[in-house]
């Protein structure tokens, strides 16, 4: 089989707490063609109607929905078990699913992901997650999630978004620090799916081409 004839690379697309796939896709076109073009993004709502307002409320139209519920402190999580299942149904209804790309509470979830999978208490129906690509991410803070999703250094190929001005920057950093040789792209905004300059474009194009091996 020659490169050609390759597939590109399919990835889950997460979106953010209180969005949709819908809204995200809108968000991703913001990129290049040529990114869009080497990859196959599947776009899924979460399992939740939203149980309250929505920050994008005015900006995108409804319907949104939450992935799940989770207490001030972000140490406890409702739903969280079911949102694990419907990922997997997920996996399995798009498949081949060879990575996810999350943003926000998608991009906790998508790098939480292969940590929970290698130690048995998630996605254990579908093949290994070969890669993540996280948008505005950060790490669980449940000592229960925790202790599976980080014990081991994330070692699939990742690339992460941080924002000047996102109030997740700090954590997001602080996600990388658990991954093996993250690729990391600065960029000015805050907490959002920023456009691609030249720069941030060749190591996209760069971090592609590498996790096309793999497919």
């Amino acid at each position: 089989m020659g490169s050609d004839d390759r597939r590109k690379p399919r990835l889950l697309c997460l979106h953010g707490f209180r969005t949709s796939g819908e809204i995200l896709k809108t968000q991703i076109h913001k990129w290049p063609q040529s990114v869009l073009d080497n990859l196959d993004l599947v776009f899924v709502d979460a399992p939740f109607p939203c149980q309250g307002k929505s920050d994008v409320e005015g900006i995108f139209d409804p319907p949104y929905y939450e992935w799940f519920q989770f207490n001030k402190e972000f140490t406890e999580y409702t739903n969280f078990d079911e949102c694990l299942e419907y990922i997997e149904d997920c996996m399995i209804k798009h498949g081949p699913i060879d990575g996810l790309l999350g943003f926000s509470q998608g991009a906790i979830l998508s790098a939480a992901l292969p940590g929970l999978q290698e130690k048995g208490v998630a996605l254990t129906k579908v093949p290994k997650v070969k890669f993540i690509v996280i948008v505005g991410g950060a790490k669980f803070r449940s000592p229960l999630v925790v202790d599976k999703a980080y014990s081991s250094p994330i070692s699939c190929p990742s690339i992460h978004f941080l924002g000047e001005t996102d109030f997740l920057k700090k954590y997001g950093m602080e996600l990388t620090e658990s991954c093996v040789e993250p690729v990391v792209i600065h960029h000015p905004k805050g907490h959002t799916i920023p456009r691609l300059d030249d720069k941030s474009l060749k190591t996209m194009m760069d971090f592609i081409e590498r996790i096309k091996k793999d497919v």
